[in-house]
């Protein structure tokens, strides 16, 4: 193993301006999950994404799991999930006692493959099922999935959407803001993603009534009463102030860290894309990922395995691509509509380290060890 300094995937990146909104927390007082800092942090968010309202929890997996429950997804209900992607898209969907039901990947985009969500929801119904309560597409590594088509699958089998752009704030789709898409959409602020609040994540939509009733749900459900009382179950999933702070002080940077990621996607490119075997995440017309992650895919596994050996042995990680939500063991019973395509990803991707924070020397260093490991 190297002595050189670990180089990690995407750690987080502070800088510097979040301590002063962290200081104003403190010495306001406010330490709690209610505060300025939130509301100031779901303005900004409301805003940037072009929404009416927006509410900020402990991750994007709650927000997810909020979602469902305002849309009534109870047990035996089915909702329709892209497989290619983490299991925090998934697992809310058990939470509820739900079904998923997985859907194969395009690979324009490597996500949700619109074709195959159609063949979904005809042939669920079909074997008299009840339609899905809901459709989950994500917007995987900052790049936007087709939104225009399973938008129009969505409205002619009237079935709302609920947006994983966990990974995709600041990417574009059309000219609009990922975040605006869904009936619902969900952000993370977890501390890989492009920015951070140590964890957290975000419930976004238009509806008002929906945005309460998730404040409502993420605060114990607590009655309005001079007691505690409960008359349905509520969760403990509000986002505190102080990570709130946090919060602020990342948007005022989101715009920078956006173009230096795109830079790092663009310096990879560049020196690797010559290599026989050696692919790149497609940016197709009318999109503008934020490049969360610069992805690869190669050859094979072992032209996979090969590069990502060669990086961990010299102190560098890497990871690899997403194993679809159909082949995890947890999950081996649930319906998948599609071919081989996730899997094909999951066997031949990986993640590059693609942090804000890489030096050019880290980057350097990166590519030199990919490409001997090419050659």
């Amino acid at each position: 193993m190297t002595s050189n300094p670990r180089i990690y995937l995407s750690p987080p990146h502070m800088g510097g301006i979040e301590m002063s909104h962290i200081q104003e927390a403190f010495d306001t007082n406010w330490i709690s999950t209610v505060g300025p800092q939130i509301n100031e942090f779901e303005n900004r968010l409301q805003q940037y994404c072009q929404r009416q309202y927006a509410a900020v929890f402990s991750s994007g997996t709650s927000a997810i799991h909020l979602a469902l429950r305002i849309l009534g997804v109870a047990e035996g209900d089915r909702v329709i999930c892209q497989s290619f992607t983490f299991a925090g898209t998934a697992y809310p969907i058990a939470y509820q006692n739900a079904v998923p039901v997985f859907v194969d990947s395009e690979l324009d985009t490597w996500n949700l493959d619109p074709n195959y969500l159609e063949d979904a929801i005809v042939n669920l119904q079909k074997q008299g099922k009840k339609k899905p309560k809901a459709i989950m597409p994500v917007h995987l590594y900052g790049m936007p999935y087709m939104v225009n088509e399973v938008k129009e699958i969505a409205e002619r089998f009237e079935i709302p959407i609920i947006e994983d752009a966990a990974e995709a704030l600041g990417s574009i789709y059309q000219g609009k803001p990922c975040g605006s898409f869904g009936e619902m959409s969900i952000l993370s602020f977890n501390g890989n993603k492009i920015i951070t609040t140590s964890g957290g994540g975000a419930l976004l939509s238009n509806s008002e009534e929906w945005n309460n009733k998730a404040k409502f749900l993420s605060t114990q459900a607590r009655d309005p009463a001079p007691h505690y009382q409960h008359s349905e179950i509520g969760f403990n999933y509000r986002l505190g102030n102080v990570n709130a702070a946090i919060g602020l002080g990342q948007m005022d940077v989101l715009a920078s860290r956006i173009e230096r990621r795109r830079a790092i996607y663009d310096i990879y490119h560049s020196e690797l894309s010559g290599f026989e075997g050696v692919k790149f995440q497609p940016e197709v017309a009318g999109v503008e990922s934020n490049r969360w992650l610069t992805c690869i895919l190669t050859r094979d596994n072992e032209m996979r395995e090969k590069i990502r050996l060669s990086l961990e042995e010299n102190n560098i990680e890497s990871r690899p691509l997403w194993k679809a939500m159909h082949l995890q063991p947890v999950f081996a019973e649930a319906d998948y509509f599609g071919s081989s395509r996730s899997e094909s990803l999951f066997q031949k991707g990986l993640c590059l380290p693609s942090g804000s924070n890489m030096s050019g020397s880290d980057i350097e260093r990166t590519i030199s060890i990919i490409k001997k490991a090419c050659q």
